[in-house]
Parts: structure tokens; C-alpha cells; sequence
């Protein structure tokens, strides 16, 4: 499999805002964080919107979803391309906390 140059995640700006203020990103999904599950779930560009629609799609409230596009050439911890049921498509993970400097945009999701 053809690993792409930047991995994606989507979240809540606030959790994101928080991750700024403290210098690195902790959320590995939707509710759960990182010392919870043990990495941080990642999809590829093309995995976003169905990961979006599985997480997120019954999002309502004022706080924004945004995608951090984060460049795993700057991560000190391990990135793992890793099967999930049922069909095992492999998708990134993410064994540590994110730096905030490795997040090369914050793009808006609608």
C-alpha cells in the first residue's frame, strides 16, 4: 500500500484549540482519548469522508469540525497502517501524542 504524505483526523475545533494551548493533540476518536484506546485513529484523504460520516454524522451544536492534516515525517512516535474490521482496510494510527508543529493545516468540514 502506497502510504500518502499527510494522514488526517477529524475533530471538534475546541478539542483542537485545547491541543494548541497545550502543545500536543490527545483525542484518538470521537469521545475516547488516546491513553484510553492507546493510539490516535488517522484515515488518508480518501477514508475522511466515510470516517466523517461514521463519527460525526449526527453532529449538531455550535462547536465546528475541523480536519487536522498532520505530516507524520514530523511525529517522534510510531505510525502504524493497521486493518479494522470487518472489511480490513488499513488505516493510519498514531502511537503517541501529536505535536501541535506537526499539524500542517486545520482545514474546515462541513
Amino acid at each position: 500500500m502506497h502510504k500518502p504524505p499527510y494522514i488526517l483526523h477529524i475533530t471538534e475545533r475546541s478539542l483542537w484549540e485545547t491541543a494548541r494551548e497545550r502543545g500536543t493533540y490527545e483525542v484518538s476518536t470521537r469521545g475516547r482519548t488516546l491513553q484510553e484506546v492507546g493510539f490516535i485513529h488517522f484515515s488518508t484523504r480518501e477514508q475522511l469522508p466515510r470516517v466523517a460520516a461514521f463519527l460525526y454524522g449526527d453532529h449538531e451544536g455550535p462547536d465546528e469540525l475541523v480536519v487536522l492534516v498532520v505530516d507524520p515525517a514530523r511525529l517522534e512516535v510510531p505510525v502504524r497502517y493497521e486493518a479494522m474490521p470487518p472489511k480490513g482496510e488499513e488505516f493510519p494510527h498514531v502511537y503517541g501524542p501529536v505535536p501541535v508543529d506537526a499539524v500542517v493545516d486545520v482545514e474546515p468540514w462541513d
